[in-house]
């Protein structure tokens, strides 16, 4: 037989049995909470055209994408991302709504990057986006949002990073900056390569304060007196209103009672112009990378026609469910299914016999008893694939439950 019959392309596999069970339960606990903060669901296609998701509206370059032409020689891409399809739906469908709009999705995203790590090509995102809203409450409570996500997925122990990219853009124009230098900055700091940008900064002919205060990225995480600390390196307008908005979000967030899972990192830089002003990661023990990423991005929806600022986010759910087994977390799963066994003469009553439970929203495997293989064999197959039960129709009146 052909190998290539069984198995995967790089970078996906298959997801089944309790592993399966598991990670649908996760999604459907993160759901529950998306509704409870009444969040709409939407579903956008797996490929759109690759203007979608160019450079200045993705989250991916263009060649992480993988790329494909239809009919007509228009290039598609499977979506690297879901909130660039998110922000062409509401342009489409919301144009004139000035008002607050929810939406949450789940799906899969496609990235096809280097292998490394185990890293997949093909992930689970899971997320909301909150529409028509500027304020640091609404920063505030998209945070909130993913803080209770990750509770009811069973995690307790994990931390929020929260940036905001003004602060930065605030120093770049402070120092009298170009683009080109501002994007080997931002490389810099984005790769934690500080003894790069330390001496990059020191080739800049810019005033010593201004130096100071771009070295001092490696430095800028931590809590409440970080932000003090960051609040004496600057003096331009845009990078003390990014500060008084992340204090404002950190008041927000203790009335709330997650103050504990929040801390603060300046040095968290997209490399694409993509957020606008808060973003933030998700740690938690057993991963390497962020389970959850979001922030503001309050230009992207213009591109398609509609001015209104935006907040969101996206759980990486592959890796949750990695962290969730690695910590040994819990997933309590449904084995409530019942086996209904018979043999050929009493078909009719154990048709009825299951009819029955279904009508009683009970979970039914009907099997028709096959001479090839004994009773035995059926239960231990049950027990195999956590049956609650084995209902043996012994005789047309006679059901024998294991």
């Amino acid at each position: 037989m052909n190998e290539k019959l069984l198995h995967t392309p790089e970078g996906v596999r298959d997801i089944y049995d309790a592993e399966c069970k598991k990670k649908k339960k996760v999604i459907s606990q993160i759901h529950h909470v998306l509704e409870l903060y009444s969040y709409q669901d939407i579903d956008t296609p797996s490929f759109e055209y690759f203007d979608i998701f160019n450079m200045d509206k993705g989250s991916a370059a263009s060649n992480e994408m993988y790329k494909f032409f239809d009919r007509n020689n228009n290039t598609l891409v499977l979506r690297p991302d879901i909130t660039p399809s998110i922000a062409r739906s509401v342009a489409k469908y919301y144009p004139e709504e000035q008002l607050p709009i929810r939406l949450c999705y789940a799906g899969n995203t496609f990235l096809n990057t280097h292998q490394h790590q185990g890293k997949l090509s093909e992930f689970t995102q899971i997320g909301g986006e909150l529409i028509n809203d500027d304020s640091s409450a609404a920063d505030a409570e998209i945070i909130a949002c993913v803080i209770h996500c990750l509770l009811a997925a069973g995690l307790k122990e994990f931390q929020i990073e929260i940036g905001e990219v003004e602060f930065f853009k605030g120093m770049i124009e402070e120092a009298g900056l170009d683009d080109e230098t501002e994007q080997r900055i931002k490389e810099y700091i984005h790769s934690k390569n500080f003894f790069g940008l330390t001496e990059f900064v020191n080739t800049l002919e810019i005033p010593e304060e201004r130096k100071t205060a771009l070295k001092s990225f490696e430095s800028l995480f931590g809590g409440l007196d970080m932000l003090d600390h960051a609040e004496k390196l600057v003096t331009n307008a845009a990078s003390l209103e990014a500060i008084a908005r992340m204090r404002k979000v950190y008041t927000a967030l203790t009335s709330y009672g997650y103050e504990k899972y929040v801390s603060f990192d300046l040095s968290m830089i997209n490399r694409f112009n993509y957020y606008t002003g808060i973003v933030f990661r998700g740690y938690t023990y057993g991963t390497g990378d962020a389970i959850v990423k979001g922030g503001r991005y309050n230009s992207l929806m213009e591109k398609f026609g509609k001015k209104a600022p935006s907040v969101g986010f996206a759980i990486y759910v592959d890796d949750l469910m990695s962290a969730i087994a690695r910590n040994k977390i819990d997933v309590a799963l449904d084995y409530s299914n019942v086996l209904v066994l018979y043999k050929e003469e009493d078909q009719k009553e154990a048709i009825a016999y299951a009819c029955k439970l279904r009508a009683e929203d009970q979970k039914v495997e009907l099997v028709r008893m096959s001479r090839r293989h004994d009773l035995q064999e059926y239960i231990d197959y049950a027990h195999k694939m956590h049956f609650a039960k084995l209902c043996y129709f012994e005789a047309a009146d006679k059901i024998t439950e294991y």
